[in-house]
């Protein structure tokens, strides 16, 4: 039977025709499976279903999700990522490498719930281990992680009691019910690529993986090395934002789940 399958033409293009056809009349499609964004299970034969594609340097893998959670899409992923969803590591490794500098500054992220307007929501709360030099400078210019990310679009947070802007093109990858990356658009409108990506995919709570499914958004908070520190409780990491903000060093974006 044929299967009610999204295949966008980013995915045709890196399996091909013959494999795209194959699986939009059944062959190799499943008919039932887990999202890769909720986890919750879906059926190709009752519901619109969409292909994800995530590459990674060697490796790809075609996953399966339902088409109100993302869109067929390809996702480009680092290859020990990839390697590691493959192999299903769950792990709470929580310092990542990426950022907005080249030069590969070490991140920390810690999630969260954040009530605003009597309402939760998730959020992720990245700090560095130390200062953000601009890409293609010595340092001798202080820590420009702030300034960096005004640049791509976040914004300040004045009050922490409002939802952040959406910063449109940047999406929250939320793969087989675990975090793995923050994406951002392509160079020329090309497949997003990480921004920050995990060593390992990093487990989140019930309680925030049922948040983000619902609002579909996930508000991302930044602030310099030393703001905000690694808190135990999140009333106690909401403090500490309220302090980065009234100190005037929190910026923050709202991104939706795996989606451009």
């Amino acid at each position: 039977m044929p299967r009610m399958l999204d295949v966008s033409e980013d995915v045709r293009a890196e399996i091909g025709d013959a494999e795209a056809d194959r699986l939009l009349v059944g062959d190799n499609a499943p008919g039932s499976y887990d999202c890769t964004s909720c986890r919750t299970p879906g059926d190709s034969e009752q519901e619109r279903t969409s292909t994800v594609l995530f590459v990674g340097d060697e490796t790809a893998v075609l996953a399966f999700a339902h088409a109100t959670c993302i869109p067929s899409q390809v996702v480009q992923v680092a290859e020990e990522q990839l390697q590691g969803a493959v192999r299903s590591i769950t792990g709470s490794e929580q310092d990542v490498q990426g950022g907005p500098n080249p030069e590969q500054a070490v991140l920390g992220i810690t999630s969260g719930l954040v009530l605003i307007d009597d309402e939760l929501h998730p959020a992720l709360v990245v700090e560095p281990t130390g200062a953000i030099a601009r890409p293609g400078t010595d340092g001798s210019g202080g820590d420009e992680f702030l300034q960096l990310l005004l640049e791509q679009g976040f914004d300040p947070v004045q009050r922490m009691d409002q939802v952040p802007e959406v910063l449109h093109g940047w999406s929250i990858l939320l793969a087989m019910g675990q975090l793995h990356a923050v994406l951002q658009p392509g160079t020329g409108g090309g497949s997003p690529v990480a921004w920050w990506q995990a060593h390992a995919p990093l487990q989140v709570t019930e309680g925030w993986r049922t948040a983000a499914n619902k609002s579909q958004t996930v508000l991302v908070y930044a602030a310099p090395a030393g703001s905000i520190g690694q808190q135990p409780r999140e009333d106690l990491l909401r403090d500490a934002l309220e302090k980065a903000s009234a100190g005037g060093v929190l910026v923050a974006a709202a991104m939706p789940l795996a989606g451009t």
